[in-house]
């Protein structure tokens, strides 16, 4: 039997970027072309007004004058600061969709962590936990929010496990 470190990660999605609402786009770094089945770089220009990293690579935009945030988030267990970080990026993000504004958040192939961050941005906006999942999933890949870590801190409450998180410690 093997681990899961042993078997082959999931594949790259069949498209850069995806609308999950309107305005609200989730990525990743890279994504695999439909036609020719080769993997390729999703660089961002200026197609959105504020994108948001979870993972740092040099070279993928946005274009100067586009509002980005980096902030790197493991794809695995979250401590206390890396879960508000995901609290404060998941406001920003409504913030910028109340402002009219086109929001992309990506991370590297745009299924967990940048999911996470979508997910609790739809939670902010009354959806519950399940329903941003399906929508997710539905709207960006079926691999999207994978990592059932991530799947249980959004139906446990991010601020509950971001308490608990630092009562551990």
């Amino acid at each position: 039997m093997r681990n899961r470190s042993e078997q082959p990660g999931p594949p790259a999605a069949e498209s850069p970027w995806n609308e999950i609402v309107p305005g609200l786009w989730l990525g990743g770094h890279e994504f695999r072309e439909r036609a020719s089945g080769r993997v390729r770089l999703a660089v961002v220009h200026d197609e959105f007004d504020l994108v948001q990293s979870l993972v740092r690579r040099p070279g993928y935009g946005p274009d100067p004058g586009v509002e980005h945030h980096v902030w790197p988030v493991p794809d695995g267990p979250l401590d206390g600061t890396q879960l508000a970080g995901v609290m404060r990026l998941a406001r920003a993000v409504n913030e910028a969709l109340d402002a009219g504004r086109r929001v992309l958040v990506r991370g590297d192939l745009g299924y967990n962590r940048s999911g996470l961050v979508v997910a609790q941005a739809l939670v902010l906006r009354e959806r519950g936990a399940e329903e941003a999942v399906r929508l997710i999933r539905a709207r960006r890949s079926a691999w999207a929010l994978h990592n059932e870590l991530f799947v249980e801190y959004l139906r446990a409450g991010l601020s509950t496990v971001r308490l608990l998180e630092e009562l551990a410690e």
